[in-house]
């Protein structure tokens, strides 16, 4: 299982931290909510959720994966969700996704629905998110554990040249990497609500993954809602 293989291949990339507000990982039917820094974030939040006691999460990610040899068979073999992006079926992601919850299934989401556009290491809080974090949450009633993670641009990220150095150097350098389990929420109000406060626990489990230094005054406030709950809502400054 990918879960198994992000286990074991991980700790030869990296040396990887976990903690939580909780002493015990996500609960069945919860959702997985995670910041999206690098190409090889689900490799890192599969290993922490191993370390946590879920050996075999649920995982929306963009579609195109499912066209690789061998890790497309996976995907499907597992009951991963892949997600159309700019097509009218993205929609379905949701319903399979609502399903796996039913289920007792803990999906994994990255709510950004992209990786960030810029060519540094650094990490940093995550982008604006779109609203379907928020309307998965809202339709199923699911609680949601906000989570950070820091540390996987150092091994991937920039250009695929960029990208490929550091998969190789990683074993040599094993840089840290921290995933951080925030306390289970519900989300409420409009989706638009519902996404600010996902927003607002995401980038909290960040900076604490981040380590000591960063203060209340810059966690992010309360975003302008969005009247087109389709569209990403800004993230919070």
């Amino acid at each position: 299982m990918l879960s198994d293989f992000a286990r074991r291949v991980l700790p030869l990339l990296g040396h990887l931290e976990v903690t939580g507000d909780a002493p015990e990982g996500p609960a069945p039917g919860s959702i997985v909510a995670a910041n999206h820094s690098s190409l090889i974030d689900p490799g890192v939040v599969l290993a922490a959720l191993a370390r946590r006691g879920v050996p075999d999460p649920v995982v929306l990610a963009a579609a195109g994966l499912w066209r690789i040899p061998v890790l497309g068979g996976r995907l499907r073999a597992e009951g991963h969700i892949p997600v159309h992006r700019g097509e009218q079926r993205a929609a379905e992601a949701l319903v399979t996704a609502a399903e796996a919850l039913a289920d007792g299934r803990v999906v994994v989401i990255y709510p950004e629905g992209r990786l960030p556009r810029r060519h540094d290491s650094g990490d940093r809080d995550p982008e604006p998110f779109r609203t379907g974090l928020a309307r998965l949450a809202l339709a199923t009633g699911a609680p949601v554990v906000p989570v950070g993670q820091t540390g996987a641009r150092r091994i991937t990220s920039g250009s695929r040249g960029k990208q490929l150095a550091g998969l190789v150097t990683a074993p040599l350098r094993r840089p840290d990497l921290h995933v951080h389990f925030g306390a289970p929420i519900r989300l409420t109000g409009t989706p638009a609500e519902a996404t600010a406060q996902a927003y607002a626990a995401v980038a909290r489990a960040r900076r604490t993954a981040a380590g000591p230094g960063l203060s209340d005054e810059l966690l992010p406030h309360e975003p302008s809602l969005s009247a087109d709950l389709t569209e990403r809502v800004p993230a919070p400054r």
